[in-house]
């Protein structure tokens, strides 16, 4: 045991026990490799307040987790967890009656606090690299304080990183500011009312930074370039390698292109084996250098010894929500100026080291300050449901980032799509048990749907399948949900992936436990069922006649490859969808029968009998449906159909095609401006007549004028002139006619038309026509202004203006001069105001 007090962190340990025997809540800040994962827990559970009671340590990852209690159980001179340090990850458990400091993932714990919410038996939680600012870390973090509020003011907790905003997480954390002198390298720091905030200075070693001349445009390029960097690396610095790539794929190329390099390449990610995870982690027995190649959990929580160059790709994986779909999807982009400098700091944990960019200076300066917390960015039905199963609402607990309002509110729709909220929000007996099963809610609902063990068996190779990668690579594999479910009981396929089959055995096996199910039992069943009752608004209708088109009961448009086996299906349950542009490419799916859908959802169909337009006929025609949402299960055509439904069918339709089957006159279009100039200047006592308005009010408005007619093309005989002032009463029309004439008189008798359509209302007359007319005539009391277009004798334009009176008395002399020459017989007066 004395050794680990050689752990950097040591030196904070005085002051953050004093810190949480003063309070109950705290932020400690240390470097990476500094030992806050390992040391602080062993060190706490021995305080007074921890007497007889556990200490919960939550990592954002597996990996972190596995790596974190074998080293304590390792520190404590243990074989390995389930003794005094236990684990729990979500395929992984080993722990006992001795336990006393618990590793757990954040999503376990989050599910322990709905069977559990008073966390009896333990004293303090942990909250392990909190700046990464994980969904799950925000509302363990959430609910504990809501928790040590209502009902366990003695519980501990303690948010722990390397780069966190001390300031913020102590504001959110807060219970008041330690009191006395902090030892030496430990500085307790906070304004009164704030959690106090010890940071540990640590002990790293000075690290070189080399940024890359030339910027990488994307990550597929990244793989080439890692493989040159590595390489040189090896040849002019001392140490082992830690390179940091976004993917298992990048790391798997990166990989191939680093074949016969003198040294030991491996890669490291969450996706790996334990034994394979653990060469990573461990120093190589035969004196060979080391090369590790790991996405970004190895920026943190995770030491990988002997690393003394670190070289950054730059890139991460992110989720991001997709709000075509309305699920989240891992996506590559830059990394942020923290994460980059966690990750060049790992060079310097044991001896000086360099850090080596793929980047350049320019594009670094470039980078936002630290990332994004994954609240802002990605799906939230799981956290909406979470809440709602702990029994609050969003805005009665402290998130640093409150969830926004909009995938809020798409997260309860779905949750009410699913059954897991009835319609005043509140979750259902089905969300209490989805919410228990550590899934996704559409996975989960999938699972409750099961109704015998076979069909349990099923839902959870489905589950298991769905939360993992697509076993089969390449771009045009069958979309066949089955051929997936094959792999996993032996069944063979030349581009499945041996490694994902067996993580998605893993993970099934953990769901049937789950669902109470032995593993012997014979997976079976209706798998379109299932899906269907994950993915209600996944469901999909063939459209039309075309092979491989479907609508999805969302409104969205999907596609399969006409050669696709199921592209000639009636039916579909899609569980995964690809954007295309517009529509989505539908990846794996199963059939489903129309008989299934009525058992399965009785309360989800609806029989109608109406009129509808059927856009190839051009045509209104009286129909007889049975619909799934939007849906069209079975249509059949009826002899005769109400008069109003009818004409309103017609009305919708001419609406949808922006009205333009009418016959839009020269007339029509200006008493809809003259309407138009009157409803500016006098406001809302005028009707809004533009065509988007109508367009809104097409029933209101038009339907009353289409009893009789089925057909778009009849609207034609309509006049439309007379449908614009329709709008108006009696005493607005005489109005218009008044404030807004359609023609002026002009002297002489004679009469031109003003078009009210263009931007300044304009009159256009031969000049001739004009001669003794001195001004303009005031529109509407003068609000509304009015320009003359004068025109020579052949009708081509000479002048515009909006001042007559002045006019006549300037600018025409120089016009008469021209208009003289040009056309001699004519009369051209010099005051053209006292006539011709």
């Amino acid at each position: 045991m004395p050794d680990m007090y050689d752990l950097p962190v040591a030196e904070a340990v005085p002051a953050l026990r004093e810190a949480l025997r003063a309070g109950p809540n705290a932020v400690l800040i240390a470097p990476p490799g500094a030992g806050k994962t390992t040391l602080v827990p062993l060190i706490l559970k021995d305080e007074p307040w921890a007497e007889g009671a556990r200490i919960l340590v939550l990592e954002p990852r597996r990996v972190a987790a596995r790596a974190a209690a074998r080293r304590m159980s390792e520190m404590l001179g243990e074989p390995a967890p389930g003794g005094t340090i236990g684990l729990a990850t979500r395929l992984d458990r080993a722990f006992s009656d001795r336990t006393r400091v618990e590793v757990v993932t954040e999503g376990l714990l989050v599910r322990r606090m709905q069977s559990d919410p008073g966390l009896e038996g333990v004293a303090a939680v942990l909250f392990d690299e909190a700046h990464e600012r994980n969904i799950d870390t925000d509302l363990a973090l959430a609910l504990c304080l809501d928790l040590q509020r209502a009902l366990r003011p003695e519980l501990r907790l303690l948010a722990m990183s390397a780069t966190l905003n001390g300031a913020a997480f102590a504001g959110l954390l807060g219970a008041g500011p330690i009191h006395g002198a902090a030892p030496s390298g430990a500085t307790p720091t906070g304004p009164v009312g704030d959690a106090p905030v010890i940071e540990s200075l640590g002990r790293a070693y000075p690290v070189t930074l080399k940024h890359r001349g030339r910027d990488i445009a994307e990550a597929r390029d990244l793989p080439e370039a890692m493989a040159g960097a590595i390489r040189d690396a090896l040849r002019e610095h001392p140490g082992d390698v830690l390179a940091f790539l976004p993917g298992w794929g990048e790391i798997r190329r990166t990989q191939e292109r680093l074949a016969g390099l003198d040294a030991l390449v491996v890669p490291l990610h969450g996706e790996l084996p334990p034994a394979e995870q653990d060469v990573a982690l461990n120093p190589t027995t035969d004196g060979r250098r080391k090369v590790v190649l790991s996405t970004s959990i190895a920026e943190t929580s995770l030491t990988v010894p002997g690393v003394r160059i670190v070289v950054d790709g730059g890139f991460r994986r992110a989720p991001r929500l997709d709000p075509a779909s309305g699920l989240s999807r891992l996506v590559t982009i830059r990394i942020s100026r923290a994460a980059a400098e966690q990750r060049a700091g790992r060079a310097g944990r044991t001896a000086p080291g360099v850090a080596i960019r793929l980047w350049s200076e320019a594009l670094h300066r470039g980078l936002p300050l630290a990332d994004r917390p994954e609240m802002l960015e990605a799906e939230l039905s799981s956290l909406v449901l979470d809440v709602a199963g702990w029994g609050t609402s969003l805005t009665e607990l402290a998130f640093l980032d409150p969830p926004p309002a909009g995938a809020v509110k798409a997260a309860q729709a779905l949750l009410g799509d699913l059954d897991a909220l009835d319609g005043q929000g509140r979750i259902t007996a089905t969300g209490r048990r989805m919410a228990r099963l550590g899934t996704h809610p559409r996975l989960a609902r999938m699972l409750v749907a099961a109704t015998d063990d076979g069909e349990r068996a099923l839902a959870a190779d489905l589950a298991a399948l769905l939360e993992e990668r697509d076993p089969i690579r390449g771009r045009e594999v069958p979309a066949d949900i089955h051929l997936r479910l094959d792999l996993l009981h032996g069944a063979d396929h030349a581009d499945a992936d041996r490694a994902t089959i067996h993580r998605i055995r893993r993970a099934s096996a953990l769901h049937r436990r789950r669902l109470g199910v032995h593993g012997g039992v014979h997976a079976e069943g209706d798998a379109g069922a299932l899906l269907a009752a994950g993915f209600p608004d996944r469901i999909a209708a063939k459209r039309g006649t075309m092979d491989g088109a479907f609508r999805l009961t969302s409104g969205q448009g999907a596609r399969l490859p006409a050669t696709d086996p199921l592209a000639k299906s009636v039916l579909l349950a899609v569980a995964d969808l690809a954007l295309q542009g517009t529509e989505a490419r539908i990846r794996m799916a199963a059939p489903i029968d129309r008989a299934v859908l009525e058992a399965r959802f009785p309360e989800r169909l609806r029989r109608e009998e109406g009129a509808a337009f059927d856009a190839r006929a051009g045509a209104v025609v009286a129909r007889r449906r049975l619909m799934f949402g939007p849906l069209v299960l079975e249509e059949a055509t009826l002899a005769h159909a109400d008069p109003e439904a009818v004409a309103l069918a017609l009305a919708d339709a001419a609406g949808e095609r922006g009205l333009r089957d009418l016959n839009w006159t020269d007339a029509a279009r200006q008493a809809q401006a003259r309407i138009g100039w009157m409803r500016k200047v006098e406001g809302e006592a005028w009707p809004d007549v533009s065509d988007a308005a109508l367009i809104a009010s097409v029933r209101d408005w038009l339907a009353p004028h289409l009893h009789g007619r089925t057909r778009l093309t009849e609207l034609a005989a309509l006049d439309a002139t007379a449908l614009v002032l329709d709008h108006l009463p009696w005493e607005l029309r005489r109005a218009l006619d008044a404030a807004l004439p359609a023609r002026m008189t002009l002297p002489g008798g004679r009469s031109a038309a003003i078009d009210y359509a263009r931007d300044v209302p304009t009159l256009e007359a031969r000049a001739q026509h004009l001669f003794g007319l001195a001004a303009m005539p005031p529109l509407a009391g003068r609000r509304v202004p009015l320009q003359v277009a004068l025109l020579s004798p052949a009708g081509r334009p000479i002048a515009v203006t909006g001042d007559l009176a002045g006019f006549w008395k300037g600018t025409w002399s120089e016009v008469r001069k021209e208009m003289r020459g040009r056309y001699p017989k004519h009369a051209w007066p010099e005051d053209p105001a006292a006539g011709g």
